[in-house]
């Protein structure tokens, strides 16, 4: 009988087998042996495949072709989350509004959630199916090529996701990346600047000047230094520019006055010997306003000249103050307490400035009455000119002038009337200093009137 095998060729190999048993009963026993081994495969099988041992062996290789590319997907979801975190902390870091910044933070951490899940189904995977145990069998090989095959699709829609969610970030990304660019030259201008201040402090201090104030400014922006260096990671980066910012301002400024105080001290120098000089004047001029008061006694009234008797003791008076208080000043500068040396020497101009005033009023006031003793019009003339020259101003563009200017008008004429008749009837010693004044006050109602007149 032929023996049949239903697996494709290995049917024929057995039947030609049997044929070829068949014919070898017929031959002596002696040459069995060597017929024996002269049929290929006749006992051995040899050339015939393990048709179900291949199957797996294909299953496993699929399987592990799936794992291979979880694996990837795997490591590629990793990546994308890790740099994604980067731009999350970028943007927070520097986002003005806090709450988009929040509801970035939140939406990432909720694709961590996602993240955390499908990687723990991977761990899960790998850890549940050894491809390369020798048990392996076809079932097993099929069921780990579906399962990961179905967790790399998992890991790949995340990762698609991820990807959608950190492209619409860009605008967000890009505000970001150029605050963040502003970071370097905003820290390193603030180091620059806090390098020219401590040079600065050294000129000063090279010039015998004292800075302590300086000093202790410059000291208090060491530890704002220190935030700088750790650097926007730490601390935000809209904080850190605006931190280096103010640090260089406040370098600035102690630059500005460290190279101020050399000039500044000379300056007081300055001022110093100059109001010397000008007290040693204004007491030589003082000396010289009694003879002027001699002669306004001698020549006009009491009214004239009265007001002035005592300019010569008070004139005297203020030149010792402001001599004690020069001293002041000058003590204040040895010791470099310049805001207190600036402060008494402007108190001692503000007094010299009063007294040279009143030192030449005595003169001022010989002169004027000499003017008008000799011939009074030219000062009622200068003042009836100026009317005049109200009036018509208040006439411009109108038949009927404006009460509110035509009365101030009208009593200035009255006024220099009245005051006119009094000179003349004053006889030889009139009050010329009333006249003067009479005169003054005039004008400037004139003068009050032709304001508003413009204004309006």
């Amino acid at each position: 009988m032929t023996e049949v095998v239903e697996w494709g060729e290995c049917r024929v190999r057995a039947t030609r087998t049997a044929k070829e048993l068949a014919g070898i009963a017929l031959l002596p026993l002696a040459l069995l042996p060597a017929v024996a081994l002269a049929l290929p495969g006749a006992f051995t099988g040899g050339g015939v495949r393990r048709w179900g041992r291949g199957r797996v062996e294909d299953l496993r290789n699929e399987a592990q072709a799936a794992q291979d590319e979880t694996a990837a997907a795997f490591y590629d979801l990793d990546t994308a989350q890790r740099e994604l975190r980067i731009t999350i902390e970028t943007i927070t870091a520097a986002a003005d509004d806090t709450r988009q910044a929040g509801r970035v933070a939140a939406d990432f951490a909720a694709f961590g959630e996602r993240i955390d899940q499908v990687s723990h189904e991977y761990i899960r995977t790998v850890d549940s199916h050894d491809l390369d145990s020798e048990d392996l069998d076809a079932g097993t090989a099929s069921r780990a090529r579906h399962d990961f095959t179905r967790v790399r699709d998992e890991l790949r829609r995340v990762k698609a996701d991820l990807d959608r969610f950190g492209e619409s970030l860009g605008p967000l990304l890009e505000r970001a990346e150029n605050q963040l660019r502003q970071v370097a030259p905003a820290v390193e201008g603030a180091k620059r600047a806090l390098l020219a201040a401590t040079s600065a402090l050294d000129s000063v201090r090279e010039a015998r000047l004292a800075a302590d104030q300086l000093a202790t400014a410059l000291a208090a922006l060491g530890p704002e230094l220190r935030l700088l260096n750790e650097g926007p990671a730490q601390h935000g980066i809209k904080p850190t520019v605006q931190r280096a910012e103010d640090v260089r301002r406040r370098a600035e400024a102690i630059t500005a006055e460290a190279e101020q105080l050399p000039r500044r001290a000379a300056g007081i120098d300055k001022r110093l010997s100059s109001l010397r000089t000008r007290a040693q004047a204004i007491t030589t001029r003082a000396g010289q306003v009694e003879p002027v008061l001699s002669e306004l006694r001698r020549r006009f009234s009491a009214a004239c000249w009265q007001d002035l008797q005592r300019v010569p003791e008070q004139a005297a008076a203020s030149v010792r103050e402001a001599e004690n208080t020069l001293r002041d000043a000058q003590r204040a500068r040895d010791e470099q307490r310049w805001d207190e040396a600036t402060a008494r020497l402007a108190a001692v101009q503000t007094l010299l400035g009063r007294t040279d005033e009143s030192v030449s009023a005595a003169g001022e006031r010989l002169r004027r009455l000499n003017e008008v003793s000799f011939d009074p019009s030219k000062e009622a003339e200068r003042t009836r000119f100026a009317i005049r020259d109200g009036q018509r101003l208040a006439m411009s563009g109108r038949s009927i002038p404006d009460p509110r200017h035509a009365g101030p008008l009208d009593a200035a004429v009255e006024r220099l009337d009245r005051a006119v008749a009094a000179l003349e009837a004053g006889g030889r010693n009139p009050d010329y200093w009333l006249f003067l004044t009479e005169m003054e006050a005039v004008r400037g109602m004139v003068t009050s009137v032709v304001e508003d007149i413009r204004r309006r």
